[in-house]
């Protein structure tokens, strides 16, 4: 039960309330008009418009999706999920062992260490260069790992964690360096244990950015089993688009008749449903890896 001091509380905090949750409906009503969008009929939409309610509900966009697509979509899933949760892991592992190694104050090279990883930031080979090195040295064309390998280290998300594995006390290190642990065991006993809301903020940045690219699979996938969902999504999106806009022969789409705006909503569900359940499992931890830093006990 909530108790007020002043006669005032009860009305700041019912403003708050208010205001809070005008913001939660701002924040949720594009995404009710995309559900609403996706189960309604494309000629009404196309004569009314956007509506916060289906017009006309139908499963058609639906059925088109996946009566055409359906096994490629599934396997396309299949795809995604393995990348996002390889690429995840390994990101992770990578990363915090790097940000660890930079919080060591002691560590030998660290600022030169440091300054490697902000000069990429800053600057790079360039788009040729990169894809002639990853293709010609790595081998990274049609491969798995053409998904996983390219974004599986992020410089912005190794010093969020360098920031949380400097706040842990040096005592700690200490006393393990005095109990005979080397600076891996120090890691993977007492800094990653100390780190999981962290390691939990940084893994769900890393979970989207696998989830949500497609870039990669444009530049180095050619066979359609290793499509991810998102590219594979957006390759139906675009060819609808080139049918409705008539940039093909008359001759072969004359007769088709298809939902370009609504299958524009339906694959934003299709492919933010699962983040969407995920999400609310892990919304806390991902609040407290934010706000690590911003009060001071």
């Amino acid at each position: 039960m909530v108790k007020y001091g002043l006669p005032g509380d009860k009305l700041v905090t019912t403003l708050a309330y208010f205001f809070i949750g005008c913001f939660a409906v701002a924040c949720l009503y594009p995404l009710i008009l995309t559900l609403s969008v996706s189960f309604s009929s494309e000629g009404e939409i196309a004569r009314h418009g956007y509506s916060i309610l289906p017009q006309s509900f139908t499963l058609d966009t639906y059925e088109y999706i996946f009566v055409n697509s359906g096994t490629r979509i599934l396997k396309s899933y299949v795809v995604t999920l393995v990348i996002t949760a390889a690429g995840t892991i390994g990101a992770l592992l990578i990363t915090s062992m790097i940000a660890f190694a930079i919080s060591i104050r002691k560590l030998k090279y660290r600022n030169v260490l440091a300054f490697i990883c902000n000069f990429t930031i800053i600057f790079s080979a360039g788009l040729i260069p990169w894809y002639m090195v990853s293709v010609n040295y790595y081998g990274l064309k049609n491969t798995m790992m053409a998904l996983i390998l390219p974004p599986i280290f992020s410089v912005w998300n190794m010093f969020l964690l360098r920031t949380y594995f400097a706040s842990i006390s040096p005592s700690l290190y200490e006393a393990a360096e005095i109990d005979g642990a080397n600076y891996f065991t120090i890691f993977w006993r007492v800094a990653l244990p100390l780190s999981k809301t962290a390691l939990l903020t940084v893994g769900l940045m890393y979970a989207l950015q696998y989830w949500n690219d497609w870039w990669h699979a444009l530049i180095f996938v050619n066979e359609k089993d290793l499509f991810p969902l998102q590219y594979y999504l957006y390759n139906i999106l675009s060819n609808v688009n080139a049918i409705s806009s008539g940039r093909i022969p008359s001759g072969a789409s004359g007769a088709i008749t298809l939902p370009a705006e609504t299958v524009k909503m339906a694959v934003t569900v299709i492919t933010i449903g699962p983040i969407i359940f995920l999400y609310p499992f892990i919304q806390k931890h991902f609040v407290q890896g934010i706000m690590t830093g911003a009060l001071k006990e």
